[in-house]
């Protein structure tokens, strides 16, 4: 498998992704991956909501606006800071404006184009102490 230990896996910060274009959650997973996180990735909305219930190690959310299902990524950033109102988020666009009344007080907006990179410097700024 690779690991030197059987815990490595475990010990890594879980980052939630929430995603439907394969290439984009796949990409930023590896990004994640390099930067000592793991990704739990969801396609949908709803998915991601079932998966910040049942597990208490998800630090973090990232989160497209356009997803498939009934739910966007700003009603999902929404309803997961109701539900962890300490878990930081970061909601990504390429083709809707950050709405501000539709984004939790905490969370923050990254239009595409951007790089893997660049949410995880957003994200890293939510998450220092």
């Amino acid at each position: 498998m690779g690991n030197d230990t059987v815990n490595a896996k475990d010990e890594r910060p879980v980052v939630l992704v929430v995603e439907d274009e394969a290439l984009t959650i796949m990409d930023l997973s590896d990004v994640l991956d390099a930067a000592g996180y793991e990704a739990l990735q969801s396609a949908s909305a709803e998915r991601a909501l079932g998966l910040l219930t049942a597990r208490t190690d998800i630090v973090a959310l990232i989160t497209d606006v356009e997803l498939s299902g009934k739910t966007d990524g700003f009603d999902l950033a929404r309803a997961a800071a109701q539900m962890r109102p300490d878990l930081p988020i970061v909601v990504v666009s390429g083709r809707s404006k950050p709405d501000p009344d539709r984004m939790p007080d905490h969370a923050r907006f990254v239009a595409r184009p951007c790089r893997g990179d660049d949410i995880l410097e957003v994200l890293g700024t939510l998450m220092a102490p």
